[in-house]
């Protein structure tokens, strides 16, 4: 049995990350941000982190989400889904991460509802 396996898989909960950028395909929605929320859900084996106490040992949450804010900010996407790819291929380069998911609100997208949300997830194949 891995180590993983054992119960030292850790769930890292990125909770309503609230950002600013160009996202849509009309002309307003081009030259005017607009917020998403985004939350994303990370998977490790937390057996050496458990082990050595040592944030170099750990799936770093801090610098992956000041990763993933640059992406967001500094770049304009016309869908969700092109966002949410970028988000998950940016999360995949984490050698830490085992399995992820990325889920991305546009708050007012839709006249009746609250928020249209795209959710896209990751998976490290063996």
């Amino acid at each position: 049995m891995s180590p993983a396996m054992a119960g030292n898989m850790a769930t890292i909960h990125i909770k309503n990350l609230r950002l600013r950028t160009f996202i849509g395909f009309n002309e307003e929605e081009k030259t005017k941000k607009q917020d998403v929320i985004v939350n994303i859900i990370l998977h490790y084996d937390a057996t050496h982190a458990i082990a050595s106490d040592s944030v170099d040992d750990a799936c770093n949450y801090k610098v992956l989400t000041k990763k993933i804010i640059a992406l967001v900010e500094e770049r304009s996407f016309d869908l969700l889904e092109k966002m949410a790819g970028d988000i998950i291929a940016l999360i995949a380069t984490e050698d830490k991460v085992l399995e992820a998911s990325v889920e991305i609100d546009k708050p007012h997208a839709l006249r009746f509802a609250d928020s249209v949300s795209v959710g896209m997830g990751y998976k490290r194949s063996w």
